[in-house]
């Protein structure tokens, strides 16, 4: 029973966030564009399929993703083992990157605006190999990207100024890339902070700061995610250089 009711309060919670654009879309609809969907009864299934599909995904990331990151999170800190803490570190940023459908959707849509340039061959071989090239990287630079966050917590580094170095190296590495891959590497740094990376890292930096003496997990928990959005964008920009 307490299942269902957490349940039924994020099903309430779903609905709650999607009335502002709900309401939104009704006015203009109604009141500027003077006009009636096509399909009004196929947009009324599919807000239920999203209120359905918001609320167990809500619900699953608090059953399972939120704990399981965190434990895991926890019992390495406390085994010690640093070697193995990197390693999974690196792993989960690249596992959950390269699962990203957001980053799946932009490195396909990327691919194709590249052939139609005329940047790659257009051939269906060259467009997936240029999207896996591209999700690669981005999936590598995640990686990496958690690493360094997990070390930060680790030694009690600064965060703001390895932010704002790795600012000043895109602003820097934006000056030589191609034009063509800048906007395609600043996208990249937004949608690998989407549905899958976000609750498991930011489980992972509130786990592991929570157990280590000396930290504290609203100080030094959170910002890993912006790690994970800023790296993206030294790589890809790197790998317009390499690859167009």
């Amino acid at each position: 029973m307490e299942a269902l009711g957490k349940l039924f309060k994020s099903m309430l919670g779903s609905v709650r966030d999607l009335v502002p654009i709900i309401l939104v879309i009704i006015f203009f609809e109604a009141f500027v564009l003077h006009q009636t969907p096509d399909d009004l009864i196929g947009i009324c299934v599919g807000l239920v399929f999203i209120i359905l599909g918001l609320t167990f995904f809500i619900f699953g990331l608090e059953m399972g993703l939120f704990p399981i990151g965190e434990s895991l999170a926890q019992a390495l800190a406390r085994k010690g083992s640093v070697f193995w803490l990197v390693i999974f570190s690196f792993a989960l940023g690249f596992g959950t990157t390269i699962a990203e459908p957001a980053l799946t959707a932009v490195a396909g849509e990327a691919a194709q605006v590249a052939a139609q340039a005329n940047a790659i061959a257009q051939t269906e071989v060259a467009k997936a190999s240029y999207a896996m090239g591209l999700r690669i990287t981005v999936a590598i630079s995640v990686g990496i990207a958690i690493l360094i966050g997990v070390i930060r917590i680790l030694k009690g580094w600064p965060m703001h100024y390895m932010i704002i170095g790795g600012y000043v190296i895109v602003m820097i590495l934006t000056s030589f890339a191609p034009e063509s891959i800048i906007g395609v590497a600043y996208d990249s740094g937004g949608v690998t902070t989407s549905t899958i990376t976000v609750p498991l890292v930011t489980a992972l930096g509130v786990g592991l700061s929570s157990v280590i003496k000396g930290r504290n997990p609203m100080i030094d928990g959170f910002g890993l995610i912006a790690f994970a959005s800023l790296s993206p964008m030294i790589f890809v920009l790197c790998y317009g250089m390499v690859v167009l």
